[in-house]
């Protein structure tokens, strides 16, 4: 049941965006979550608002107005091997479109646990 925040600088097109997000979910799908759990958010901010260093820590080139940040809050328990599994099909899925370099791509996941999540009426479904 991950909850995905896409932030970007303002003035992305809406085929951008969308082709980021449908890049994350299909991810995500590969790894075991359901097609249909699908919730994500989209924060757009001027230069101003949005800041982000071009090279750190090891950026292979530089970053350029297209960086993206990619926040995956998801139940905890997943392993690094499919964090990494979602990392690289993620990757793989931003290349082909919107054709976006993987290092303007920085990616967070975090972590809550089951009972943290209402997904409608104040019910705890998974716990």
């Amino acid at each position: 049941m991950p909850l995905i925040t896409l932030t970007v600088r303002a003035g992305k097109s809406r085929e951008f965006k969308s082709a980021v997000l449908d890049g994350v979910h299909r991810a995500l799908v590969a790894s075991g979550v359901p097609e249909t759990d699908r919730f994500h958010r989209v924060l757009e901010l001027s230069e101003d608002d949005f800041r982000f260093d071009g090279s750190y820590p090891d950026v292979q080139g530089a970053r350029t107005e297209d960086f993206v940040l990619i926040e995956i809050l998801l139940s905890a328990g997943r392993s690094v091997k499919v964090k990494k599994k979602i990392l690289a099909d993620l990757v793989q899925s931003l290349k082909e479109s919107p054709g976006l370099n993987p290092e303007n791509a920085m990616v967070v996941f975090k972590e809550t646990t089951w009972e943290n999540w209402s997904f409608a009426g104040g019910r705890q479904i998974h716990v």
